[in-house]
């Protein structure tokens, strides 16, 4: 899989077209955060927000923001390799054409990944690439097979969504009650069905979504261990360094001087 460029979470104001006659060159993997007007066989019509759509390479693409509003999507422009087309076909998705989809959120958080490993050295950065896009590839085989008739798992959906949102947005400020609350359950029947739907405790949960963005955070910018505390949603930098350890078995300053080491031993191989 060669990628060509590729975009998270970005927003664009309310005059944002896209006019390709010819296409991009390449294979354009859209997900729609807002509702869209999209040109499809000559007529524009709108696509609602939470929506996947795959140009296939020569595809024309005109797309733009409804008016009066704001545009908001993530985007990769991609080529395929030897046999990753073929690959991809195995999921049953087709092309130039919009699949809503329920939630968003964890196909946003794999392209987020994919941004984040196209743009560092990695030793295993392809590799890991080609399996964000697997699994992408894989939760929209799922949503698409999804039926009517399936009885939705409410209790689930509502817990999945705070899961979601703790991860994505590790740095809001959450604690039990006002999760609770966002689920219309008391504190104790959140915390035993959440521990029971994911094999995990909220507060653990949201601990080890804070450790994990605090070390794509060290390794990937030049900010101080206590402005990564702030973007982590810590109060205390102390607080934060104390976390980390006892998750990481090593302070933010000793992993990011490990990593820096690993990432450079890993170049001059």
């Amino acid at each position: 899989m060669i990628i060509h460029n590729v975009g998270y979470h970005h927003n664009h104001d309310a005059d944002f077209f896209v006019d390709r006659p010819q296409g991009s060159g390449d294979y354009l993997l859209l997900l729609l955060k807002s509702d869209t007007l999209m040109t499809l066989d000559g007529k524009e019509i709108q696509i609602p927000a939470n929506s996947f759509f795959l140009y296939q390479k020569g595809t024309p693409q005109h797309y733009r923001c409804m008016p009066q509003h704001t545009f908001l999507n993530d985007w990769i422009h991609f080529l395929f390799e030897d046999d990753e087309e073929a690959q991809f076909l195995s999921y049953h998705i087709p092309y130039n054409t919009p699949i809503p989809l329920k939630h968003l959120h964890f196909l946003s958080f794999c392209i987020k990944s994919i941004a984040y490993e196209n743009y560092t050295n990695h030793l295993n950065k392809d590799k890991n690439i080609a399996c964000y896009l697997a699994l992408l590839f894989s939760k929209v085989e799922e949503a698409m097979q999804e039926t009517k008739h399936t009885i939705p798992n409410t209790k689930f959906e509502m817990l999945s969504t705070i899961r979601s949102t703790i991860y994505s947005k590790p740095y809001e400020f959450v604690n039990v009650e006002s999760a609770a609350h966002a689920v219309r359950m008391s504190r104790s029947s959140f915390q035993h069905q959440y521990k029971q739907q994911f094999g995990v405790s909220f507060m653990q949960d949201l601990i080890q979504s804070r450790i994990s963005y605090a070390k794509m955070l060290l390794i990937s910018t030049n900010l101080t261990i206590s402005e990564i505390a702030v973007h982590c949603g810590y109060h205390s930098c102390a607080h934060f360094v104390r976390q980390f350890k006892a998750t990481a078995n090593v302070t933010p300053t000793e992993y990011r001087i490990k990593q820096n080491c690993s990432e450079e031993i890993a170049q001059n191989v």
